[in-house]
């Protein structure tokens, strides 16, 4: 399977010449969702969901689906009746041969008096990769590929490390990371990876990996 990162918490992967993105939101590129075949997104806040994006995919192949919690649907299911689907924590689907598993309810606590949010991430192929969107879920299966949110306004450096160890992924690729300055990033880099326990890699926008 061939990973993309985009910019961002948005991810790309491809298999058997089929597309899957996740979270192509208002921080990632304009053409980010654009020949996906399967649209998958964990939350409703702007930087994983834009409706700009995905209306612009899903007019220009009428054949791609998305697959999201009942927030977003809500927004889109009228304009593609029988194309977006509303899935939710415990959740199985098959869709352009990539199996997903639906794991969490809830966004990370911002602040207390913040309301929190439905989020759920999505494990493809059966652990082959996971992304938790806007929280630290762990799947209740082992995880091959971890996307790793580095940082936001809900968590702290401690807190990611602390996640790796539990996760127990081979390989963590940040993701989140709109908002790390390249000042930090060898920070995080150097603390992640040693204290982690997992193999800690980045990508550059547009960069690719096989996993």
């Amino acid at each position: 399977m061939k990973l993309t990162k985009k910019s961002h918490a948005c991810v790309r992967l491809e298999k058997d010449g089929r597309t899957l993105v996740i979270d192509p939101g208002g921080f990632s590129e304009e053409d980010a969702a654009l020949g996906a075949d399967v649209l998958l997104v964990t939350h409703e806040h702007p930087d994983h969901f834009d409706e700009g994006r995905l209306r612009a995919a899903m007019e220009a192949d009428p054949a791609a689906e998305i697959w999201t919690l009942r927030s977003v649907a809500e927004k889109l299911s009228a304009a593609f009746p029988g194309r977006v689907h509303t899935v939710g924590h415990g959740d199985t689907f098959t869709a352009a041969g990539f199996d997903v598993q639906v794991h969490g309810e809830l966004h990370a606590v911002i602040h207390p008096d913040i309301p929190r949010i439905t989020n759920v991430g999505y494990l493809v192929d059966g652990g082959r990769v996971f992304h938790p969107g806007d929280a630290l879920t762990v799947p209740d299966r082992p995880v091959e590929t971890l996307m790793l949110p580095v940082m936001a306004p809900w968590n702290k450096i401690s807190e990611v490390i602390e996640y790796v160890r539990e996760v127990k992924p081979q390989r963590a690729y940040d993701i989140h990371d709109a908002l790390l300055t390249d000042l930090a990033r060898p920070i995080y880099d150097r603390q992640i990876g040693a204290l982690g326990g997992s193999e800690h890699l980045r990508l550059a926008p547009g960069a690719s990996a096989q996993v």
